[in-house]
This record gives C-alpha cells, structure tokens and sequence, in this order.
C-alpha cells in the first residue's frame, strides 16, 4: 500500500510538470527513461517559435544547458566563428563590453565556452550550483538572442577582421581576434590535413568552405553579411536547447519560455538545413602545400612499414551529415607515396578477407563497453559528453535519444559476433564502405619551406594595395578609427553595467575546501592511500615509483622507458596481444613520468606513475598485468623503438606549431628551476634535440640503448620509495588488498642504482625558438620567492584578476592575440606570463611589464573584489569526479600538502583584501625586471624584434 502510494504521487508530480510545460507553452513529444545513465529525458517543442528542448533529469549536481544552432556557412569568410566569438561581447540585458569575462571571473563554472563546428555552433555551460547554474544560462540565452554585435560595427572589427593603423605613415595591417586564431591553424600541417581532407570529400556542400574561416578570405566579409547571418539562423525555431542534471524541469522551461515568447515563428530551420553530397563516380587525388621548416591492425602494420613517422587520420568521425573514415601517414619521402597508397589498400583487404583477430574484437568490444558504463569524462562535465553525442543526431533531425542508449545496441552486436562470427559482421562493411566505395579522396600534403613566407608576402601586397587606394584623409580617418577602438577597448565598463551581471556572493561559498576521504594505511612496508568514494563498481590503482635514483644519462630515456612498456612484447606475447589481453580484461593502463617542485624544499618530487582501472571483479587481473608490464616486457625491438622514436619527434614538432605556448612555458621553467629542467628534458626543446640524434643511434647502438632501457628499470622498481593509490568504494579496496599485496611481493625489495645528482637548469637569456608560423606564443616568467615573497591564498584571486582583466583586455582584445594569461606555480614560486596564437611580440612583453603599475593603480569595488574572490575558489577547489579527486589526493600527498594548508590557504583566498592587489605588485617587480623571455615565433618577427632591441633573443631554430 505504501508503495502504491509512492508511485500514485510520482505520477502526479509528472502530470503537474506536464500541465506547467502546457501553461508555458511547450509540447511534450516524447519522454524517456535512459536506464544506461539512470536518467529521464523529456524532449518538448516550444509552440510558438518551434524551439526543441531536451530536458534530462538526474542526480547529477554538475549541471548543464548548451543551445545550438544548425549554421551552415556558404563561404570561407568565417561568419559562424566570428559571430561565436561577439555575440558574448555584450546584450540587451548585460550591456558591457565582456559579460563572458565576467562569468570568468565570479562564476563557479565548470565548464565556460562555445565553439563552432562545420555546420554548427554551440553555447554550453555548466555549475554545480545551482543559482550560479541559473545565472549562467540567463546570460547565454540573452548573448545569442539579443546580442549588441549586430548593432556594433566595433565588436565585429575586433572579433572578426579590420585594418590597423597606428600612425598615417606607419603600413597598415590586419588585426583581429578571429583572424590571428584561423593563421595559427593555418600554420599547423595536421589542422591543414584535416581540413583539405574534408573540403575535397565534401566540395559541394557545406563542408566544402571553413566555418572557421581562412586568413585569405576572412578581409572579405562585410558587416552587413555578419548581421544577415545571425537574423538567419539565430532564431528559436533553429535552436536545438540542452538541460542536464539534478535542478528543477519546470525551472529550466519558465526560464526558456521567457525569452522564446518573444519570437514569432520563422523558417530558419528550413533554410539551415545540410544537405548532403553527391558521391563521387571515381576517386580523386588532391596535392596541398604546407609551411615547412595505440595500434589497430591498420595502424600497426602502417607504423611497422617504416614508410612513415606517425600515423594521421582519425579513422571513423561520424559527428557531420555524412561520416568518413581516414588513414594515412606523416613524414613520407616521394618514392614511398605510392607505397602507402597499397599498403593501405592491401591491409584492408586482407582485413576484408581475413577477418580481424577474436582477441583483437573482443579487446576492442570491451574497451567500447568499459568507457560507455564508466562515463568518465574527465574535467569535461559528463552532461556535455552526453549533449554532443545526442546533437550528432539531433541538428540533423534525427532521433536524439538514440544515442542516449548502447545497451541494446551493444548486447545485439554482441550476440550477432557470436553467432556469425566477427568476419560476417565487419568484412561486408569493410567492402561496401571503403574497398568498393569509389567516393574517396587522396590527399598529398607537401612540405614548402617558403610558403610561411610567399602567404606573408601576400598579405603585405594586398595591404600596399589598399594603403595606395586611399588618400591623405582616408589614411588620417583610419589612423582615428584605429585609436577609436582602442580607446573603447581600454575603458572600463561602467559600475552600473558591471552590477548588471548576476552573481554568487561570499555567503553562498562554502568555507571548507572539497574534503576526500583518505586513509593512509601499509601493506608489505609500502604506504597506501585508501579514498573510499562511490564508483559504480570501477577500481583505480596509481602504483607510484622513485624516480630520483635514476643516472642523469638515463633521464631522457624515460618517457621512451614508460611507452616501451606498452608497446613491445614479453617473452611470450607481442606487444599486439599485450594490448589486446589489457583491453579485454581492464579499463585500460597507462605510465607516465611525475615532476613537480615542492614548495620549501631544494630537491624536485620525480615519480613514475602506473595508472590503471578495472571492474571490481577484475582487479586481479589488472594487477597481474600492471606487474607483467613492468617485469616481463622485452626491450629486444629494435625497429619497434625506432618507431615510437619517429612519433614522439613527429607529436613533438607538431606541439610546436600548434601548442608553442607550451613549448615556451616548459622551457622557461628549464631556466629558473631544477623541476622545470627535468620536465623540459622530457618534453620540450631538449627532448625533441635528444630524439633526433636518437632516431640515428638506434641503428648505431641499439645494444647500449636497451641496456639503458633495462638500467631504468632495475633503478625504478623496488617497494623502496613506491607509494600505492586506491580509489573505490571502501568494500572493493577491502578486496583488492590481497591482489595488491601479491603484486607488491614481486617486487625487488631494494632498487639497483645509486642516487644521481640532478640539479641543473639551462641558462637564462632569453631565446627565440623560430618555425615556420604566422602567429607568436610569447612568455615571461621569474621566481618571486627569491624576491622574499611567502605565499597567501590571495595570490590566486590576484593572479586570475590579472588574466581576466589587464591581460585579457590587453593581449586578446586590443592586442588581437587568441589568448594571454599568466600563471603562478605556487610549487616552484615561477610566476609567468604566456600568450597563445599572438600577432606580436615586444608589445605583448610591454603589457606584461606593466602589470605591476596595472597592480598599483588598481582600485576595486566590493563586487568586483567578490567576483574575483569566487573565480579563485572555482579555480582552486574545481568540480571532480570521483576518480580525479582520488588523484588529485595523491597529488597533494606527494607534494606535501595537508587538508590543514589547504583549509588556511581557502580563507586566505575569502579574506582577500585590496590591500593584497598592491602588494603583490612588488612580487611581479621581479617579472618585469629580471624575468626570463621566451618565445616561439616566426623568424620574420624575431628579426624585427632583434632589430629594435639589438641583441634581445638568443635564436634557436628547430623547424
């Protein structure tokens, strides 16, 4: 009876959700219960306006809204990108400059973006709280409905394109943020690769142009064809809106419901509609020019070709209209070109033929299964995972629940693979789909050391060109447009227009950081940390290992070391079956080299971490691999290293195109402290260097390099220094303990090696690392505890401040670069600042000089400060699955740091004061003044640079 009654009032509260849906206009078309992620999901369409919205209800407290539109451009100027970008620089309900900086700063967000897609651009977000949630969604729909950029010709010359003179006599340029982020991309082989490859198997529809814009191309777009295309397709009745988590349905429809009355109905969906491409008769071959300067059967017998360095290609994306299916490899010679083309051909008709192996299928279909039940996301909240998977279905109205669902799906494909048999299922889609499949493209992407510089030639043309139409008055107004919007840039909003931006205030802040559970407890002389935490039956191990008695001679071996172990064989399995046998029995492992300074101590934390999860009933078994990894795994392949060699330098070479921000951070740490130097000899310029001369000594010695391989390993293993890792469920630690204890005993008690000294750093002038780019990633960076400052939580409010005000209206907005941000290691006490994808070079070193005025002169009103109060907190003490907070333990444990420090460094941070702004002024002094530069950059600007300031850089070129 009782029960009765539970469900009689569960179908009331629905009716009564129904009837508040019917009074607020919307239809409900269809509910679900998705029982694979323990959710309903109710799809409704708006009425009046047409507007689908999907509405998942769950337990999840890190809540999601995302609204896409379908927006298929018809050229190459890049109008959905830019239009991505400005719709966040002001509203009719949030008339600022930046309402989205000022989410940054005061939002407890985790997830804060949009992004544009070939036919699609989409506005997500996500917080765990819920008025904060509210906030956040109230913003976004008054951005892409109401946005000021369609009025404001200023926004769309600083986020898509406009002429840039300074001085009437000085050349003139382009500038913009949109158009300095797509010459970064157009900088990248691989981003080239994929995007030729697209627009030559997609010429007559939409994904034959590039949404996101070409350099070349973008100077061509007007305004008034900016504001057409937002009165197209930025319409309800195109929308595809998103809810996800643990708030309340009505809530979600009474806010939509207020902004979407006030559309009438419109045929933006029709228009937007992609439609597909006529398949081609024969294939085609297409030959582009480029600026120079884990394995499936298909990829494994590519790399083991030695036709190439690294593989290219995603395989299968089926996220467009029409999905597709790449391979292929980087780093062919023109004789090997053919080559490729057969093996490719020859490998996949053996596959047709042949079949693929049972192990191999059943690896596969476990890993598939093991991530689907998982549903970890990562930092990427696991509502906006499930929107995008949903949404390649849905903006091609399609069904958006299917994709909600595997089990059916994967327990029939499942029975049909037994009962068939494997080759039955996947060699006729092998024949139809590629073999037979006459639509297909070969894409030839050819190295051209002079075409970074023939694309700038051409631009300096063009501007010439358009400097000598103008006259003396035209070249004057350009001059005071130019200032016109830079002045803008440069002013404040208003106090009344900030205040308009809804936000949290302190009280709604918990004043405890995220507690996780840890004990600490001992098995086999070896400590372990225990996170009792609910993970759906998964187990994580970290099995931690010392990496300080290693020989220095051996320190670039490692991470060389760590993907050995997973990519050769044991005396009784290659290194295929040993990745097929940890596929089909674990959520998959990982090795990985751990650096970190610790704050007060001289000596570096240097670990090697094994990472790895399982069901609980498999735990056994991933221990046992764990251990067959680290003790039986070979170092007898020769031609096998030689490949994993040939793909770090190709990863590498690529980062530093795409990611130099990166490369220029790792390199400055290698200048100012011992931690930064280890690191950058893994994974930065040294590395790429060391596996240069590597890629030659493997055939030279291969001897003396495995025995280094072997050397490592007998310096690393042992229960000496190892550390062990546990997050589940308290019961499934419980029984994991005999299987970890076991493990434990394989070890060697003792390592082999003596201890090395590791202290060294590279020198500290400043260097330019020149490739062939069209944009710059410029840092700065000194240690400021060696100027005497003692870390307060206030460090990490100002820090962010810095980023989301000085650096960001600065660097991106007036400067045009994509980003600029600064960090603060509070490990190391390196203080830096970095740019990402940044049209210039010393200018951006001016602005980060001047932060320290920036930091005096600041003055900050009570709710600017709360913002940048909260910002920090979100920023600290982020949202975590439970596995990550299990790491993230770890993490803290190894560097020292006690639940004590964290609870004071969080009211620190709550009591920050303005008083903290200007005298931390005095420790980025040290920056300005003795700080290190590095940059990565074209040899164009370098010399420009060299030439103003004789003798700045040190040039190092690596491309």
């Amino acid at each position: 009876m009782q029960a009765n009654t539970i469900i009689f009032w569960n179908f009331k509260e629905m009716d009564e959700s129904h009837d508040i849906a019917e009074k607020l206009g919307f239809e409900k078309i269809s509910e679900q219960t998705i029982d694979e992620y323990k959710s309903t999901a109710v799809l409704y369409k708006h009425k009046k306006t047409g507007a689908e919205v999907m509405s998942v209800s769950n337990d999840d407290e890190n809540k999601v809204f995302g609204i896409v539109f379908r927006t298929p451009p018809e050229d190459s100027t890049g109008i959905p990108h830019i239009l991505e970008h400005s719709v966040f620089c002001g509203s009719r309900k949030y008339p600022l400059k930046d309402p989205f900086v000022e989410l940054l700063k005061g939002s407890l967000h985790t997830f804060l973006n949009a992004f544009t897609s070939p036919d699609r651009t989409c506005y997500p977000v996500a917080s765990t709280n819920v008025k904060d949630f509210y906030n956040l969604v109230d913003v976004y729909l008054d951005a892409v409905f109401f946005p000021k950029c369609i009025e404001d010709f200023q926004t769309f010359q600083q986020e898509g394109w406009h002429y840039e003179l300074n001085n009437p006599a000085e050349d003139i340029s382009f500038k913009g943020v949109v158009f300095n982020e797509m010459k970064g991309i157009y900088s990248q082989p691989d981003r080239i690769l994929g995007r030729v490859s697209r627009q030559a198997l997609f010429p007559e529809n939409t994904y034959g142009v590039d949404s996101g814009g070409d350099p070349k191309v973008i100077p061509k777009l007007t305004f008034e064809e900016f504001k057409d295309f937002h009165r197209r397709y930025y319409h309800p009745g195109n929308a595809k809106i998103w809810f996800y988590g643990d708030d309340d349905p009505n809530e979600r429809l009474r806010i939509l419901s207020g902004y979407l009355d006030q559309f009438e109905a419109s045929s933006a969906s029709n228009e937007s509609k992609v439609q597909p491409q006529k398949l081609f008769s024969a294939p085609k071959r297409i030959i582009e020019k480029y600026p120079a300067g884990e394995a499936s059967p298909l990829r494994r017998i590519l790399l083991e070709s030695g036709l190439g360095d690294a593989i290219v290609g995603g395989g299968i994306e089926d996220e467009l209209l029409q999905p597709q299916f790449s391979v292929g490899l980087k780093g062919v010679s023109d004789s090997d070109i053919q080559k490729v083309e057969e093996l490719v051909a020859d490998t996949l008709k053996k596959l047709a033929e042949e079949g693929f192996a049972p192990e191999a299928v059943e690896a596969s279909m476990n890993t598939i299964e093991f991530s689907l039940r998982e549903n970890n996301t990562g930092s990427f909240p696991r509502g906006l995972s499930l929107m995008l998977r949903s949404i390649g279905k849905w903006i091609y109205d399609m069904d958006p629940f299917e994709p909600l669902r595997y089990e059916k799906r994967l327990q029939s494909l499942k029975a049909r693979i037994a009962e068939e048999g494997s080759k039955a299922v996947f060699s006729p889609l092998i024949e139809k789909f590629i073999l037979n499949n006459p639509h297909r493209v070969t894409v030839e992407l050819q190295p051209d050391p002079d075409k970074a510089s023939h694309d700038e030639t051409v631009e300096k043309e063009i501007l010439e060109k358009v400097r000598a139409g103008m006259t003396e008055e035209d070249l004057a107004e350009l001059a005071r447009a130019t200032q016109e919007l830079r002045l803008k840039q440069e002013t404040p909003d208003p106090p009344e227009a900030l205040r308009s931006v809804p936000s949290l205030s302190l009280q709604d802040i918990p004043r405890k950081p995220i507690h996780v559970p840890t004990e600490i407890g001992e098995i086999n002389g070896v400590k372990v940390l225990q996170h009792d935490l609910f993970t759906n039956d998964v187990v994580y191990a970290e099995i931690v290992f010392d990496m300080s008695l290693l020989k220095k001679e051996h320190l670039q071996l490692v991470p060389l070391f760590c993907q050995s172990l997973l990519e050769m064989g044991t005396k009784d399995m290659d290194f295929v079956q040993l990745n097929q046998l940890i596929g089909r029995k674990t959520g998959g492992i990982s090795v990985y080299p751990f650096t970190s300074s610790v704050r007060g101590k001289v000596d570096p934390c240097t670990r090697i971490i094994v990472r790895g999860k399982a069901m609980a009933g498999r735990v056994e078994d991933l221990f046992n691999l764990m251990n067959c990894i680290l003790q039986e795994v070979q170092f007898t392949e020769q031609q096998r290293f030689k490949q994993l060699v040939c793909q770090n330098k190709a990863r590498m070479e690529s980062q530093l195109r795409g990611s130099g921000h990166g490369i220029a951070a790792a390199r400055m740490d290698a200048k100012l402290n011992v931690a930064g130097w280890i690191a950058e000899q893994m994974r930065g310029i040294s590395y790429l260097e060391f596996l240069r001369d590597l890629e030659k000594k493997v055939d030279q010695d291969w001897d003396e390099i495995a025995s280094s391989l072997e050397g490592i390993r007998k310096s690393l293993l042992s229960r000496k220094g190892c550390l062990v890792n546990m997050t589940a469920d308290g019961k499934n630690i419980t029984n994991s303990t005999n299987f970890l204890a076991k493990f434990l005993d394989s070890l060697p008690s003792d390592p082999f090696s003596e201890t090395g000294s590791w202290h060294a750093q590279l020198s500290s002038g400043n260097e330019a690392i020149v490739i062939p780019t069209q944009v710059n990633y410029v840092g700065k960076a000194a240690n400021i505890y060696e100027t005497g400052y003692q870390l307060s939580g206030s460090a990490y409010v100002i820090s962010k401040h810095i980023r989301n005000t000085w650096l960001w209206d600065h660097i991106r907005v007036s400067g045009g670069a994509y980003g600029g941000f600064c960090d603060f290691d509070t490990h190391s006490g390196v203080f830096s600042y970095l740019s990402y994808r940044d049209p210039n070079l010393l200018k951006t070193l001016d602005v980060y000089d001047g932060t320290p005025s920036f930091l005096r002169e600041i003055e900050l009103d009570d709710d600017t400060l709360t913002k940048a109060i909260i910002g920090a907190i979100g920023y600290v003490d982020p949202y975590r699955l439970p596995n990550a907070k299990g790491y993230s333990s770890l993490l803290r444990y190894l560097r020292g740091i006690t639940d004590e420090e964290r609870e004071r460094r969080r009211e620190e941070i709550l009591s920050t004061s303005l008083k903290d702004f200007k005298e931390f002024a005095d420790a980025v002094e040290a920056v300005k003044n003795n700080g290190v530069v590095v940059a990565v950059a074209s040899p164009e600007d370098v010399a420009v640079a060299n030439g103003e300031r004789p003798g700045f850089f040190d040039v190092k070129k690596v491309l």
